[in-house]
């Protein structure tokens, strides 16, 4: 089973994590203190305290508690970071934590029971446990306690109800936004769409003459002329195409923009669909082209593609909302480390 840790789903929307931000008023974490401190396991130095928050302790044992589910979570990664490493950034991001839950209780908010139980029961789900006595064994098995898993649940929840108060309310997306987004950035979102194509190639028998070059020439002049006058487009090219996707009827299946060479893709999407090419000249020999289908962001492409670039600017007016929430705390804030 991975390494247990109470993530709460969110119901409201996409909530990232707190984005990392710089506290001038944090002073720098001492590794080589951090690394002494963890090294050791008596009771009475996991209770010290290695930062104040506005009078508010975190104690060693609860940076040491971060640091072991982390390592539990990644314990098949190549490489983890050392300790000090580790405290560092676990540190920062429970002074965050302690922050925002002093914002939550200034702001009165409360989380019942009911939700607790609600969201034990999904991790219960998520990690296969049929019974809660079952997923209790599990939390033991990972060195934690129910009261731990209900403590860390209870705070993820007043979070994200505080972050959704504080943040996400604040941030909105117009259509404005999205119509200059997609004129600023229309040809990179074009680049995902797809299209689907044909292909037959004529090759010239003597490469090196370019009267052999004008004589294939023709001969794909007559297989077009062929199609164009009712002839099956795969029939013809499993008769007489020389490309790898002969046996296919020449489908070239679907591809994504930018897969093909720029200049070959150039002559297929300035088709229409079921529209057929010129023959066109390449070092390998003549092409015809026929494209089958084409994505574009029109019709329903383009109000996926809206979405998406909605689901783009949100994240970027949340992040940048949120940074400037936790630094705008952290500013009024006293923190002391004592590590």
């Amino acid at each position: 089973m991975p390494g247990w840790v109470p993530v709460v789903g969110q119901k409201e929307g996409p909530l990232p994590p707190p984005p990392p931000v710089a506290a001038n008023n944090v002073p720098t974490v001492d590794e080589a203190s951090v690394r002494a401190l963890l090294s050791t396991s008596d009771d009475a130095v996991s209770d010290r305290i290695v930062a104040v928050v506005n009078n508010d302790a975190i104690t060693l044992g609860e940076l040491h508690e971060s640091i072991v589910v982390y390592r539990q979570e990644n314990r098949e990664g190549t490489s983890t970071p050392s300790d000090g490493e580790l405290a560092k950034q676990f540190l920062n991001k429970l002074i965050d934590n302690r922050l925002q839950l002093q914002e939550a209780e200034r702001e009165k908010v409360t989380v019942e029971d009911d939700e607790i139980t609600e969201e034990l029961t999904e991790r219960m789900k998520k990690f296969g446990a049929t019974t809660m006595e079952q997923f209790e064994q599990m939390v033991r098995e990972q060195g934690l306690t129910m009261e731990n898993v209900r403590k860390r649940l209870k705070e993820a929840l007043i979070l994200q109800k505080v972050v959704h108060r504080k943040v996400r309310l604040r941030v909105s997306v117009t259509e404005r936004d999205v119509d200059r987004y997609l004129s600023d950035n229309r040809d990179k979102l074009e680049v995902g769409l797809s299209y689907h194509a044909r292909h037959i190639l004529v090759q010239p028998e003597e490469p090196d003459r370019e009267s052999s070059w004008e004589d294939a020439r023709r001969r794909a002049d007559g297989l077009r002329a062929q199609i164009l006058s009712g002839a099956d487009f795969a029939e013809i090219a499993r008769a007489f195409s020389k490309d790898a996707t002969a046996a296919d009827g020449g489908d070239l299946g679907t591809l994504k923009r930018g897969e093909l060479a720029q200049d070959i893709e150039t002559q297929i999407l300035a088709l229409k669909p079921g529209e057929l090419s010129m023959p066109f000249r390449s070092p390998l020999g003549w092409h015809i082209f026929r494209l089958e289908t084409k994505d574009t962001l029109d019709g329903d492409g383009l109000v996926r593609a809206r979405q998406q670039i909605r689901d783009i600017l949100f994240r970027q007016k949340f992040e940048a909302r949120q940074e400037a929430w936790l630094k705008e705390i952290k500013q009024r804030a006293i923190i002391e480390l004592r590590m």
